[in-house]
């Protein structure tokens, strides 16, 4: 069958992946029944019941029954999953370590475990165990060969700057985000946006296919028509499936596809700190200043190297030497004076780059 793209088709997962053609998606993200075993009913303090889990479908004879459903649809994910696609699993404690060692037996290769640090947490109500404030994402290429989408600067970017961690602190799906049916919570767990924001965000490209194999009620595919990424959904349930199209249908994609790049730094085109001074956007002669207070200083050479008492070298070594530091990046750290103001150096580089473009 040809790809089924923007479409949730209702059925069970195993069969239907069975059903599209391999090595056909980019990414896979699933969030599998978590086999809870839950004993009994759950009462809060004040007695009214906590609305939890204890649909059928989350409920398995014993571990090994769960097991076998587990290799099973990591089996077919696997095979409809592109050679350099990646797959996402979210787990809790009950069922993350099984699954985990079902992804290696299978051939998959861990890249990451990601803690998803829920801000708001559902308190234990018993006071029997610490409360239950994380769930966990496996992250995985199909082969350790996987040449596997990371967008590294806009992971960045998202961190305000700075290299995001494996520990995510990102509230539950709340108010009116969830999805509620009767005053009834319409699944009992949804996840939020936000999670899925920054999955597609770190591992896809505008225009490549998600495959969700547990929709329910389409958090997956409301995020990836935001993002102009396209979606395949398989969902079982009915009522689940009717609830994630009326969602999806109010999802408007983002009307300018170019707010969806980053470009990434590795990508742009090298400019030596000697075509600044070719394009005479700096002259030999004119001195840097470096440092917190701007102390340390510089003068530029014909040649594009600086010279700083007895230094010489790139920006890049008597940038350190300066410092006393092992390493430095001279481009952030070299600033020249402008109406009375420091600029960093590396404002000239992206001004060239900008024309090289």
């Amino acid at each position: 069958m040809s790809l089924p793209l923007d479409t949730l088709l209702e059925g069970d997962c195993i069969a239907l992946m069975n059903d599209l053609p391999a090595g056909s998606v980019d990414m896979v993200f699933a969030d599998p029944p978590y086999n809870l075993q839950l004993g009994g009913t759950l009462l809060r303090p004040d007695n009214s019941l906590v609305d939890g889990v204890d649909e059928d479908w989350d409920r398995f004879s014993e571990p090994a029954a769960y097991d076998s459903f587990t290799r099973a649809w990591l089996t077919a994910a696997r095979r409809v999953l592109k050679d350099d696609g990646t797959l996402w699993v979210i787990g809790s404690y009950h069922n993350i370590f099984r699954v985990g060692a079902a992804l290696q037996d299978l051939g998959f290769w861990v890249l990451n475990d990601i803690v998803w640090r829920k801000s708001n947490p559902m308190p234990n109500f018993r006071g029997t165990r610490f409360t239950n404030a994380h769930e966990t994402l496996i992250w995985c290429a199909k082969t350790p060969q996987s040449r596997y989408t990371f967008n590294y600067d806009a992971m960045k970017a998202l961190n305000d700057d700075v290299q995001m961690r494996s520990d995510w602190l990102l509230p539950l799906c709340t108010g009116s985000e969830r999805l509620k049916d009767g005053g009834r919570k319409t699944h009992p767990t949804q996840k939020p946006e936000s999670l899925l924001y920054r999955v597609l965000m770190a591992a896809t490209k505008p225009g490549d296919v998600v495959l969700d194999p547990f929709f329910g009620t389409g958090t997956t595919g409301a995020v990836a028509r935001l993002l102009h990424r396209h979606y395949i959904g398989l969902e079982r349930d009915p009522g689940y499936a009717a609830a994630a199209r009326a969602r999806i249908d109010l999802v408007r994609p983002l009307a300018d596809p170019s707010v969806l790049l980053t470009p990434s730094k590795r990508s742009e085109p090298r400019v030596p700190f000697g075509t600044v001074v070719e394009r005479g956007l700096l002259t030999p002669g004119d001195l840097l200043f470096g440092g917190t207070r701007y102390d340390k200083s510089a003068k530029i050479r014909a040649d594009g190297t600086l010279i700083a008492a007895d230094h010489r070298g790139s920006i890049h070594k008597v940038g350190a030497l300066v410092q006393g530091a092992p390493a430095c990046n001279g481009w952030t750290f070299w600033h020249f004076k402008q109406g009375g103001s420091y600029v960093p150096i590396d404002v000239l580089r992206q001004k060239i780059r900008a024309e090289l473009h």
